[in-house]
């Protein structure tokens, strides 16, 4: 796959999205519970996220995620509608880490469920991206993949 089509594949390092994306919202669970307040909400720089602002991108994301998903299977030769992610961070700080933790492992269970009972077919449906071209069902659950393993070693780092 090209990485114009998706910018998060090289986070994947060849491992199955859909494997990545099952364990991201444990292992989110895992860093988190061993972090106290004062670590989840500290911003490594002025103009960074801090653990819970990151948490909240990946509520917001999964959001987006799921609808695009649907739009995909619902459609034909969906046009997947960008979003500008400062923007939507603009109300994260104040947004608890495990309110964002828990909206994030919800929509993504969700939107695992909805994955596996499109089945195989699904894959290949194509939608289009105006920034990034044309990509199928697959990319999307690609770029979630890399999108959640960049974001969980910031964490990682963050929390490290």
């Amino acid at each position: 796959m090209s990485q114009n089509l998706n910018p998060y594949e090289k986070f994947l390092e060849g491992r199955p999205a859909i494997e990545v994306i099952a364990k991201t919202p444990a292992a989110l669970q895992s860093l988190v519970m061993k972090a106290d307040a004062a670590r989840l909400t500290s911003e490594p720089a002025p103009g960074k996220w801090s653990v819970a602002e990151i948490l909240a991108h990946l509520a917001d994301c999964e959001l987006v995620f799921g609808f695009r998903l649907r739009q995909t299977v619902a459609e034909d030769n969906h046009t997947i509608q960008p979003f500008d992610q400062d923007e939507w961070a603009t109300t994260y700080k104040k947004i608890s880490a495990e309110q964002a933790l828990s909206v994030f492992s919800a929509l993504r269970d969700w939107n695992l469920g909805f994955i596996r009972n499109v089945g195989s077919s699904a894959m290949s449906k194509k939608v289009t991206h105006p920034e990034r071209g044309a990509m199928t069902f697959q990319t999307i659950i690609e770029t979630m993949g890399g999108h959640d393993t960049n974001h969980l070693k910031q964490v990682e780092k963050l929390l490290g």
